[in-house]
């Protein structure tokens, strides 16, 4: 009996990739599309924009995999750099607005509960400002800290605390909103 490897880990098809193995760049692209796609998804509301981010982002990857040193995962790496790519893009094609206010500190919100589907989530969350969106995207999706999100996005802590909280705030809002209409059906 012959025994086919299915998928071969990470470190292996990276230095296929290396030494040239253009079926190795398939395999990773057909191992990661579909996660990285929902990253640049986050970020952008259009879906063919965000293929296209996303497929600028698999060539910047394979442009700098010699770079890659297998310290973390090679899915973070590669995500970090969806992420990056998709602020870019936001950077080139509209002007990102933040608003600053002067207070750092933000009160945490009551929660709401209401059972949602990952494609309504999308869509409450595509409604928000482009500054809200990514502020919150970046905190809590990715998983970046206040000071991280100011570094890579040119702001200061206090404005990113800021469009997190308002983000919060407008999807608090939209959720009640949901709720109240859930509840007069």
């Amino acid at each position: 009996m012959k025994i086919i490897r299915l998928y071969a880990s990470d470190e292996a098809v990276v230095k296929k990739i290396l030494q040239g193995d253009a079926r190795a760049e398939k395999q990773l692209y057909d191992r990661y599309a579909a996660k990285m796609l929902g990253v640049c998804r986050m970020y952008i509301k259009d879906l063919h924009y965000a293929e296209d981010v996303m497929i600028r982002g698999f060539m910047r990857a394979l442009d700098n995999l010699g770079k890659f040193r297998f310290e973390g995962s090679f899915e973070g790496w590669l995500r970090k750099i969806m992420v990056r790519e998709s602020i870019d893009f936001l950077r080139e094609r509209t002007q990102i607005y933040f608003e600053d206010i002067e207070t750092a500190e933000v009160p945490p919100l009551a929660t709401v509960e209401v059972d949602l589907d990952v494609e309504l989530l999308q869509l409450l969350i595509d409604k928000l400002p482009e500054g809200y969106r990514t502020v919150l995207v970046m905190f809590a999706v990715e998983g970046y800290n206040h000071k991280e999100i100011a570094k890579m996005l040119g702001i200061s802590e206090s404005t990113s605390k800021s469009q997190l909280f308002k983000a919060r705030k407008q999807l608090q809002e939209q959720l009640s909103l949901l709720k109240r209409l859930e509840n007069e059906r």
